[in-house]
């Protein structure tokens, strides 16, 4: 690039320029018309800077033809100090560009995508740089409303040094497009981002990146995926989602992300030198193999708990003769010289069903080592495995018989040995070069990276006397993380108490507190907001006598961030004003990333106690994740204990996950008003574990399979005056 530049400032419409002579122009702007008229005659080796400052609806249209060694730039004053924020985007299109330093937030993208690699579907972007962008919680109002934060079209594009975390909306944080000839081959590389926190979406939809679609998935994208760290990417079961060929994903580090690394379509793909570290967490997982020729090699997979499609490793059948859009059989995969440390599952020939019946062939598992130290490792076969090889790997158990034949069992190995052994000259196992990254690695330097769910309790602690409306004044001069302590009273509430942020409310003396909504409503669950409650007295009698109250719940449409729930050792009592008073309602479009209830007590109620069903449009959408009840009693209730839907047949998601242990349910579910005519009610539950409860004079558990491998596990419960379990397997009627 020439070293002699003009100055140019652009203020509106004034221009001033300096009396040097130059090659190559820099352009200072401020406002949208004085960026418009700065890229309007860009020539190779101009720059155009954005003044410090925020932007708000600043939508920018980047087309401009540099070469090689003068690319054209758009950077900005000082990095961190200028925010595009309200319905701000970026659309880049031509060649040789360069984009640096831009932070989307505070807002949403008005259209398709954030930043965007084309201009229109006629003008894409090639040999074009974005470098230490940031986009942070910039999602649509609407969690169901599709759109891309980074969409890479055209040919030999970068995306790097980046900082992307918390989209809550469905569509992918990157999408690789490979929807025309322009697009296909395109050599890009994504590297050295930093992929953060992507909520449950509670749907499909929430992958963190994905290299082409199914349409396109027989054709060769040849990007490469390096040196970027995924921190809690937990979207839905596939992290990345792979949909064409001849891609390489290498040295990248996954850090309790639940789902996988997924081969979903394409063939000829390469995972090399990852590291995968679920750290126990629920779910997480490693690498989902579907397709030919793909090869998995050198990489470490630790303490990864996930299940099916989950798992810490799968190979998948296939469908005979498939369609482009389901599950290609799986051939010809090399799967070699990995580690695996406490990996709880290993799944082969995985999703085996009348449809998915094309076991996996001419396959190769060889020189991996698999260590089971804090947790067992178990191989799980699901069809026919003869077409998968078992050679020269090393355990430290015995394995299955069925593959015991390719293992050596070497029981002094354990995680301390390191990543790899050599036996007799051969070395299995990964490379001790293979390093996890931290946050710290990637993304920009100069920008601090955001930490979410802040913790109950992390807060200041206030003591709140009784009175009317006390609660109500005191949650509005909260801030996220404090704890209120109430002292012993009646707490009259006349507004519902609106929760926006992450609250504990607890008595100061168990029981002692007691508070009275005269609202439809007590709490009210917003976005960002959070509750724990914890030795309360929970009354109704003072409610409004009109239909639909509600103790607790969430906002009534449209919650775009999830929310956490948590209640111990608290009484609930006389929600009987008018019929079918519930205590918990989740409105539509909301997600409890955890619920939990323990050590409580409730009685008479002519509602429901726990409403998680108010998707019923069968997308794969649901209202909870994790679903946690137990050690409470419940008496005199006149609709379920809980209703839990989840319909449609989409199998990209791991909940609902319920646990309902050491109960006691007395006439529970008995309602007229209860259309279920059950105390629980199940529908496309993914776990349900109910286990060591005493049901009395009550509706009877009624569960309804309908999509994956659900698990179901019914145990150590007494049926007192009240009917066995009614499961119905829509699986097996399809």
């Amino acid at each position: 690039m020439s070293v002699f530049k003009r100055f140019t400032l652009l203020i509106g419409s004034t221009v001033v320029l300096s009396a040097q002579p130059a090659l190559a122009e820099d352009f200072l702007v401020d406002s949208l018309s004085a960026y418009q008229k700065a890229v309007s005659d860009l020539a190779p080796g101009d720059r155009v800077i954005l003044k410090n400052g925020v932007y708000e609806d600043f939508e920018m249209v980047f087309d401009a033809e540099g070469t090689a060694d003068e690319p054209i730039e758009l950077t900005v004053e000082e990095k961190g100090k200028v925010i595009l924020s309200g319905q701000s985007s970026l659309a880049i299109g031509g060649k040789h560009l360069v984009v640096s330093g831009l932070v989307f937030k505070d807002g949403y993208s008005p259209s398709g995508a954030v930043v965007n690699y084309q201009v229109n579907k006629n003008r894409l972007a090639n040999h074009v740089r974005v470098t230490e962008l940031v986009i942070e919680d910039y999602s649509k109002p609407d969690r169901f409303e599709n759109d891309y934060w980074v969409a890479l079209y055209g040919k030999h594009n970068r995306l790097d040094h980046s900082y992307l975390a918390g989209k809550r909306n469905r569509g992918v944080t990157v999408a690789v497009r490979l929807n025309s000839e322009e697009s296909i081959e395109n050599h890009h590389r994504i590297d050295n981002n930093y992929f953060g926190f992507r909520p449950e979406l509670g749907s499909n939809g929430g992958e963190t990146l994905r290299i082409g679609t199914s349409h396109y998935s027989l054709e060769d994208s040849f990007t490469l995926v390096e040196n970027n760290v995924f921190d809690k990417c937990n979207g839905e079961v596939e992290i990345i989602s792979v949909k064409s060929g001849s891609n390489t994903l290498k040295g990248n580090t996954f850090i309790e992300s639940r789902g996988t690394l997924t081969l979903r379509h394409g063939n000829g793909n390469k995972i090399l030198e990852n590291v995968f570290l679920g750290n126990g967490v629920a779910n997480t997982g490693g690498v989902r193999i579907i397709n030919q020729d793909q090869e998995v090699a050198n990489n470490v997979f630790k303490s990864l708990t996930g299940y099916r499609f989950g798992s810490g490793f799968t190979i998948m059948n296939g469908v005979p003769n498939s369609p482009i859009n389901r599950y290609h059989q799986v051939k010809n995969a090399y799967v070699h010289h990995n580690t695996f440390i406490d990996v709880s599952h290993i799944q082969l020939a995985a999703g085996a069903d009348e449809e998915r019946s094309a076991a996996p062939i001419d396959s190769r598992f060889e020189q991996n080592l698999v260590i089971s130290d804090k947790a067992d490792t178990t191989f799980s076969f699901f069809d026919d495995i003869s077409g998968i090889t078992f050679n020269d790997n090393i355990a430290n158990y015995p394995v299955d018989k069925k593959i015991s034949e390719g293992f050596n069992v070497d029981d002094s190995i354990t995680a301390d040995t390191g990543y790899n052994v050599t036996v007799d000259g051969v070395t299995v196992g990964a490379s001790k070069s293979v390093k996890a990254l931290t946050k710290d690695d990637v993304g920009p330097s100069w920008y601090t990276k955001k930490a979410y769910d802040t913790a109950f309790g992390s807060g200041k602690v206030h003591e709140v006397s009784a009175g009317t409306n006390a609660l109500f004044d005191a949650v509005a001069n909260a801030s996220d993380g404090d704890v209120l302590l109430l002292n012993d009273g009646v707490y009259n509430e006349q507004k519902i108490v609106y929760i926006d942020k992450a609250l504990v409310i607890k008595a100061k003396h168990p029981h002692k507190a007691k508070l009275l909504p005269q609202r439809s409503a007590l709490f009210e669950i917003k976005d960002n907001g959070a509750l724990s409650l914890s030795g309360l007295v929970l009354s109704g009698e003072d409610a409004p006598d009109a239909t639909g109250n509600t103790l607790i719940r969430t906002q009534k449409w449209g919650l775009r961030t999830n929310y956490r729930f948590k209640m111990d050792n608290t009484k609930v009592v006389d929600l009987t004003v008018n019929h079918s008073y519930h205590f918990f309602a989740a409105g539509a479009r909301s997600f409890a990333k955890s619920f939990s209830i323990t050590h409580s007590q409730f009685s008479n109620i002519s509602g429901h106690v726990l409403k998680f069903n108010k998707e019923k449009d069968d997308l794969g959408i649901y209202n909870v994740e994790m679903l946690h009840v137990s050690d409470n009693s419940f008496t005199n209730i006149e609709g379920a204990l809980a209703l839990v839907y989840r319909g449609g047949r989409d199998e990209s998601t791991f909940g609902p996950q319920v646990t309902v242990t050491d109960n006691v349910i007395n006439n529970v579910g008995k309602g007229k008003r209860n259309s279920r005519h059950a105390s629980l009610f199940f529908h496309g539950v993914q776990i349900a574990n109910v286990t060591n409860n005493l049901f009395e004079d009550s509706a009877p558990i009624s569960i309804e399979l309908t999509v994956g491998e659900p698990q179901n596990h019914l145990s150590g419960n007494k049926f007192d005056n009240t009917a066995e379990p009614r499961i119905v397997d829509f699986l097996a009627q399809k």
